[in-house]
């Protein structure tokens, strides 16, 4: 017997508005990065030049914004939509800068790798 667990996912495209003046073409998505980490947990903080561009192409967490008119087509059940916050692929696509001067990740619908029930950033 098994049982399946239904997680309710919570949508707010209201507090993400896509001002990116980015709009995703096909299979490809843009997600709104949340800040990087400038310090290690251990109270180092981190540099700025290369280790800073390392850094932000590690971020994996953020708020989908856009998805191109193909994105998540051949996916199975749930759709993420823009508004829900979701876990990127380390190292995932590109990293533009918006016409808001807010940084985005473009990458491809394969490179979401979970869609978390967080509201807020961490």
């Amino acid at each position: 017997m098994t049982s399946s667990v239904t997680r309710t996912v919570q949508v707010h495209p209201h507090k993400c508005p896509n001002t990116s003046g980015i709009q995703p073409v096909e299979y490809k998505v843009l997600v709104k990065l949340d800040p990087a980490e400038t310090m290690s947990k251990g109270g180092i903080i981190t540099s700025v030049g290369t280790e800073s561009d390392r850094v932000r192409m590690a971020q994996v967490k953020g708020t989908l914004v856009a998805r191109g008119g193909n994105a998540f087509g051949d996916w199975k059940g749930y759709r993420p939509e823009p508004g829900v916050r979701v876990m990127i692929s380390m190292h995932a696509g590109i990293i533009c800068e918006g016409d808001d001067g807010e940084e985005y990740r473009l990458c491809q619908d394969k490179d979401i790798a979970a869609v978390t029930t967080s509201i807020t950033q961490e």
